[in-house]
């Protein structure tokens, strides 16, 4: 006679049919990799946008020596004086000189160019945008560069003496 009990359990040794799996499984990866190409594949065509762009045609453009008369171009000098087409303006009589300028024109035609000098004081710059805007500008314009010294910069190749082609 055996005193086991029947409820007594036997220890069960579970081994692994074979050794731990040191490769990794790349069908996951692949299936990834091609549900991505084939979305692409499909927004991409959805993505492109064409852009109609005119492109101008290359002009010769001719740099005038001096301010033609019918432009208006404001010169804020390092002192912080205004100068509009060469002649100096006070602060009080800016807005009225640009007004009486202006007023002769077209509503579309009503442009000023404003060209500070490197030393202007940046306030003295946005009080002549603003008087030039409440005179009546429909457009502003800054030159890169005082109108003086485009001119003095284009005319400075035509000043050289011409090269002779070789033959002495």
């Amino acid at each position: 006679m055996s005193l086991s009990h029947p409820l007594a359990r036997k220890p069960v040794l579970v081994r692994p049919a074979s050794g731990p799996k040191t490769a990794i499984n790349v069908t996951p990866l692949v299936d990834v990799v091609l549900v991505l190409l084939i979305i692409f594949m499909v927004v991409m065509p959805l993505a492109e946008k064409d852009f109609d762009v005119r492109i101008p045609a290359n002009e010769q453009v001719q740099s005038p020596d001096e301010i033609p008369p019918d432009q208006i171009v404001v010169r804020i000098e390092a002192s912080g004086q205004l100068v509009v087409n060469g002649q100096p303006v006070a602060d009080g009589e800016y807005i009225g000189s640009l007004k009486d300028r202006l007023g002769r024109r077209a509503a579309t035609d009503r442009v000023v160019f404003m060209t500070p000098e490197d030393e202007a004081p940046y306030r003295k710059l946005v009080q002549a945008l603003e008087g030039a805007r409440s005179a009546g500008a429909s457009s502003l314009g800054m030159l890169a560069e005082p109108v003086a010294a485009a001119a003095a910069t284009s005319s400075a190749p035509s000043a050289a003496p011409p090269r002779s082609s070789g033959g002495r």
